[in-house]
């Protein structure tokens, strides 16, 4: 009887630490003679400190020390090495290094006290004077002075054009010419960065960080400080939301451990809400379509220019022109992504980053092209359906797009639309239907694991991934205790820990397809060694035996033709005295093969939306979304993270916005009263079809890796069915009643 758990509904492993609270999080651990720090945020977007002052707050009792760019040491800076692994080109922020000033709640201060409440009271008596400099953080207002996009980033792929668009677009029958705008989006993860610095008395650092990559802030802080890697141990063993947020090292990192090095003594820094503001978000984004297209809905030509705003010390970019040649069979097409320097700190990753961006206007457009052409929006795609990738000219790993589009409509119900808008209303409410197809990359990175069965029958994995609320645990759980034929509940997964073997940072949904396979293949190794010491007892019938010609399940192996022929784990590991089996593994992908195909992750969206006739209000009623992601391990965590992107897309749609004060360069409603996002109230019924194929290519497990997908496209056939209730096209996000009925 095999042990199958890949696939199956799984609950989380890691479930019942979380709901008891037994699970602890970044601020929550604790030691005895802890000193609190808090940051002291600036107030002017760009200038110089003319003078701080800290006598007052140095006067309490229990305050131990304000740092300073005047009295924080120097450190290992120079060193370019030290970039952490998401590190876009430039020059990293360096906190309190120098008088300058870059962006507006930039940290000047670190105040470390014994009590966090002391700590708080004394940062109010840090004065500040400025120099200010004339600074500017409207977009749109420097669109002149934009730069190429380029320069290398670990997955950005520079846009290149193919054809020739302008005769293609001038010569085609319909045209379509149109401009869409989003503002900054912030992560508002649930749990807020925080880092707790413990001192050792050898003079080592055993480090909680809120964070996407414990190996990553590693590296950062044994660079930045100038330490071995032996000396700095990083840890997060739970995260509570990151979305992208904790990929870099954040301030607070180099802050706590600023402090307890020079203090000797450990330190934690928490950021608060205002203060979770100040560092990377998505970035505003200025888009202009153009589509070219026969009376009969075949595209001739596609331009797709994106303006987006970095910092001024780092260039960061994502791929968000770069998705028509992917979905559309269009032999000319235009790829242009520029960028604008602002007074701002870098941009930030956010979940599907460049993907959720670009998608929503090209997918818009799309959705405007098929009323000029009075056809279907989902025939329209469908009669441009790319077979293969039209940038690279390569077939794609697997694709079952087609099979997503017609899956998600049965379920939707697409075929009763009235194609015409306002047409469909339900007392005061307009009632309206949209759609819209996702993209995003299937990726896979080097990650090493590590494995070792005991003689009790007991296996534990481990690899220094996150889990950040994914369901990362359960699913490495799952691989693990299939592949050895082991139960669940003898199984236990380890992760966010430096101490364990290298992963990547959790990002840019590989990390299933990477670490899965490491575990995957590791666990293999411990099979192969198990069935090697069943050959060498005495009168075995596996002597010589190959795994191929065996079965692991039960904690057995079985000959596969004769499947009376077994042993138990227990007594192979008895009989050859084994206390236990260690064993490591390196995944390195196999990219010889990989890069003969496109390896994407896609999806089809519906959308149903309620506005109301008089005053405009919406209501996004249904969602269908239907998914192309290779194998799923897990059919109740994949739910659940494709049910959390489409949140975010709706939340993207008609909730988050960003105002900033364009005076001070601040964001002002840094906060969550005044920062609006999707909520339980908000939530429609969300349908998740899932249209299965492993997909070989890209991993041994066949996951393509969902965490991205499930938010792209959901923008944009949200704002479709705005269109289709209304008849009035909305080109900026968040969708507001005001501009619906205006």
């Amino acid at each position: 009887m095999a042990t199958n758990f890949i696939g199956k509904p799984k609950n989380r492993v890691d479930g019942r630490d979380k709901v008891t609270g037994t699970a602890k999080y970044t601020a929550e651990f604790h030691r005895p003679g802890l000193l609190h720090g808090v940051v002291v945020s600036g107030t002017i977007a760009k200038g110089r400190i003319k003078n701080i002052d800290t006598t007052a707050a140095l006067r309490l009792e229990g305050v131990v020390e304000v740092f300073t760019h005047i009295n924080t040491p120097k450190q290992a800076w120079l060193d370019l090495s030290y970039k952490d692994m998401d590190a876009p080109p430039g020059e990293p922020f360096r906190p309190l290094h120098n008088d300058k000033i870059q962006f507006n709640m930039q940290p000047v201060a670190l105040v470390v006290a014994e009590t966090l409440e002391l700590a708080q009271y004394a940062a109010t008596l840090v004065k500040v004077e400025y120099e200010v400099e004339e600074h500017r953080t409207k977009l749109a207002d420097h669109l002149e002075d934009a730069i190429d996009g380029d320069g290398f980033r670990a997955g950005f792929v520079p846009p290149k054009s193919q054809g020739n668009f302008k005769k293609a677009f001038s010569n085609s029958e319909v045209q379509l010419d149109v401009e869409y705008f989003h503002g900054a989006e912030h992560h508002n993860p649930m749990e807020m960065h925080a880092a707790t610095v413990f001192y050792e008395e050898d003079g080592s650092l055993t480090i909680y960080d809120k964070t996407q990559g414990v190996k990553n802030s590693q590296h950062y802080i044994s660079m930045v400080f100038g330490l071995s890697k032996k000396k700095v141990r990083v840890l997060s063993p739970f995260v509570g939301g990151a979305f992208g947020s904790a990929l870099r090292p954040q301030y607070q990192l180099f802050l706590a451990t600023l402090a307890a090095l020079e203090l000797k003594r450990s330190v934690k820094v928490e950021l608060t809400r205002p203060q979770m503001f100040s560092f990377g978000h998505r970035p505003i984004t200025i888009q202009n379509l153009k589509l070219g297209a026969s009376p009969d809905g075949k595209l001739k030509a596609i331009s797709h220019k994106a303006f987006s705003e970095t910092s001024r010390f780092e260039k960061y970019v994502e791929n968000v022109v770069n998705w028509a040649a992917k979905l559309y069979d269009c032999d000319n097409i235009e790829q242009v992504y520029k960028l604008v320097r602002l007074d701002m700190y870098t941009p930030l990753d956010m979940r599907a980053p460049g993907g959720a961006t670009g998608v929503y206007a090209l997918e818009s457009a799309m959705d405007e092209l098929s009323y000029k052409l009075k056809m279907d929006p989902m025939e329209l795609r469908l009669k441009n359906y790319s077979e293969e990738d039209k940038s690279e000219g390569k077939p794609f790993s697997t694709k079952t797009l087609r099979e997503c589009f017609q899956k998600g409509a049965a379920k939707f119900g697409w075929e009763k639309r009235n194609p015409q808008p306002r047409s469909m209303k339900k007392g005061h409410d307009l009632i309206g239907w949209g759609m819209a197809t996702g993209v995003w990359d299937a990726m896979q990175v080097p990650a090493r694991a590590k494995a070792e069965f005991s003689a009790d029958g007991t296996l534990t994995v481990g690899s220094a991934t996150a889990d950040i609320g994914t369901g990362t645990y359960t699913i490495m759980t799952q691989i693990a205790a299939e592949t050895l034929g082991l139960p669940l509940e003898k199984v236990k997964a380890n992760l966010g820990d430096s101490d364990l073997p290298f992963a990547f940072i959790e990002g840019g949904s590989s990390t299933a397809a990477s670490v899965g396979s490491a575990v995957q293949k590791v666990c293999e190794k411990i099979a192969k060694k198990l069935l090697k010491e069943a050959g060498k007892i005495k009168d075995s019938p596996f002597k010589g035996a190959n795994p191929e010609e065996v079965i692991f399940a039960d904690e057995m192996i079985t000959d596969k033709i004769n499947p009376s022929i077994s042993m138990s784990f227990a007594e192979i590991m008895e009989s050859r005295e084994l206390e236990k089996i260690n064993k490591k593994y390196m995944l390195l992908p196999n990219m010889l093969k990989q890069n003969k195909y496109s390896r994407n992750t896609h999806s089809a969206v519906f959308a149903e939306v309620k506005v109301d006739e008089d005053l405009g209000t919406i209501k996004v009623n249904r969602i269908v979304s239907a998914i192309d992601g290779g194998r799923i391990l897990n059919l109740k965590t994949a739910h659940s993270q494709i049910l959390g992107g489409v949140v975010w897309g709706i939340s993207m749609a008609v909730h988050e916005d960003s105002f900033m004060d364009h005076t001070f360069g601040r964001f002002i409603n840094h906060d969550l009263s005044k920062y609006h996002i999707s909520v339980n109230a908000d939530m429609p019924e969300i349908d998740v079809v899932f249209v299965e194929e492993p997909d070989m290519v890209v991993s041994s497990v066949g996951a393509k890796g969902i965490g991205e997908i499930g938010m792209v496209g959901v923008a944009a056939a949200i704002g479709n069915a705005v269109f289709h209730a209304t008849g009035k096209r909305v080109r900026s996000l968040p969708i507001t009643q005001e501009k619906a009925m205006t």
